[in-house]
């Protein structure tokens, strides 16, 4: 008696699971559109963004150190830097701003948004030497000699010596 109750609670089951899988699930969410989705994904990659510049402003101050050694933070260079706090949201970046400088994808300078990384020469240095990280406004969160780390205006300066911008998020 008490294995044929057994089966037929577990037929009532599979019959209620099969009904529910044919119907498409009419118990389920939603249907979201395109537009919807986008709008999330642009949520996401924006709250991301604002939380990495939070935690690389809670660096201020921390002294610069060409060659710094990854993960810890005691100094940075650019490059440990910007692989320390996109790291900490799980985004994994390679050690230096040249290698940083080829992933993701471009963004021209007219589509620049927060949390895009920006790549510049430096003297002595050729090719892509620097990077630092998007905040608006015309400005960028690096690490770059006396001061450590800090927010910078993309001024003549930095606009004369810009090579490229990635999109990682």
């Amino acid at each position: 008696m008490k294995l044929h109750h057994i089966w037929s609670k577990r037929l009532a089951i599979l019959a209620l699971g099969t009904t529910i899988a044919i119907s498409g699930g009419v118990i389920s969410s939603p249907q979201l559109t395109k537009a919807d989705t986008i709008s999330a994904s642009a949520t996401s990659t924006s709250s991301k963004a604002n939380a990495i510049i939070a935690l690389g402003k809670k660096y201020f101050g921390t002294p610069y150190k060409f060659g710094a050694k990854v993960g810890q933070t005691r100094n940075f260079d650019c490059s440990t830097l910007t692989k320390f706090i996109y790291g900490k949201y799980g985004v994994s970046l390679p050690r230096t701003a040249a290698q940083q400088s080829k992933v993701g994808r471009h963004v021209s300078k007219s589509n620049w948004q927060k949390g895009d990384l920006l790549f510049f020469s430096v003297p002595g240095r050729p090719g892509v030497g620097h990077v630092g990280v998007y905040i608006g406004n015309n400005e960028m969160l690096h690490t770059y000699g006396a001061g450590g780390v800090k927010i910078t205006k993309l001024n003549s300066y930095w606009n004369s010596h810009y090579i490229t911008a990635r999109r990682v998020l």
